[in-house]
C-alpha cells in the first residue's frame, strides 16, 4: 500500500518560502493551505500521516481516522492533538521543541528595541521627509533610552528565556531572572518575582 501524506494546514507554518517537495519521496502527498474544522476528517482520511499547525485533532477526529500512524505537529505546543486518544490509538505523536527559539528571541530584541528607541515611528517621519525639513541634524521624536546598563527582567529561563539573556548581556544589560526550574543564569543572578518587578527597567516573559 502506498503511504499517504496530508499537510491540512500548511500556509500557518509555510506561508510560500518553504518546499514540500522532499515529503512526496516518501508517498502521495495532499497539500492544504487552510482546512476548516468540519473537513478535517473528510481530508486526512485514508492518510497514514498526517501534518497539523493549528488543526484540531481531537478523540473524535482520531478516531474516524483509522489509518493513521503518525501525526505530526509543526509546532512547539501539541494542544491541539489529543494525546491521550493517539496513544490509545497507536498514534505517534511529534512536534517541533526549538523551532523558534532564535527567531522568537530576535523578535523579542526588536520590541525591546521599538520601545526604547521608536524605530518605526522615527522610520516612517524620514521617510515622511521630516528629517530633512528639520532645523537639526540630530532628528528625534522621542528621548532615546540606552539599553547598556539597564535591568532586563526574565520570568522563566527556558530555552527562549536563556536566548534573550544572552542577547541582553550581549547589550551590556544587566539581566536577572526568575525562574521555577533553578536553572543557572551565566552573566546574570536569579531574583525573586516581586523583587525583578519592582527593580527592571524592562519584563519579558517566558514562561
Amino acid at each position: 500500500m502506498s503511504l499517504r501524506l496530508v499537510i491540512l494546514d500548511a500556509h500557518t507554518a509555510n506561508p510560500g518560502d518553504l518546499d514540500w517537495s522532499s515529503l512526496e519521496a516518501l508517498g502521495a502527498l495532499t497539500v492544504y493551505p487552510r482546512t476548516p474544522a468540519d473537513q478535517t476528517v473528510a481530508r486526512a482520511a485514508g492518510a497514514q500521516v498526517v501534518l497539523t499547525n493549528k488543526v484540531v485533532l481531537g478523540a473524535d477526529e482520531l478516531a474516524a481516522l483509522p489509518d493513521l500512524r503518525y501525526l505530526g505537529v509543526l509546532a512547539t505546543g501539541t494542544n491541539v492533538v489529543d494525546l491521550a486518544a493517539a496513544a490509545a490509538r497507536g498514534v505517534v505523536v511529534t512536534n517541533v521543541p526549538a523551532y523558534s527559539t532564535a527567531s522568537v528571541a530576535q523578535v523579542t530584541l526588536a520590541l525591546l528595541l521599538e520601545l526604547t528607541h521608536g524605530v518605526g515611528a522615527h522610520a516612517a517621519a524620514v521617510h515622511g521627509g521630516r528629517w530633512e525639513t528639520s532645523e537639526d541634524f540630530s532628528f528625534t521624536l522621542q528621548p532615546l533610552v540606552e539599553l547598556a546598563g539597564r535591568r532586563l527582567g526574565l520570568v522563566g529561563l527556558g530555552a527562549i528565556g536563556a536566548a534573550v539573556a544572552r542577547l541582553g548581556l550581549a547589550l551590556e544589560m544587566e539581566v536577572v531572572a526568575h525562574t521555577r526550574s533553578g536553572r543557572e543564569l551565566p552573566g546574570g543572578r536569579a531574583v525573586g518575582l516581586e523583587e525583578l518587578a519592582a527593580n527592571s527597567d524592562g519584563v519579558s516573559l517566558h514562561c
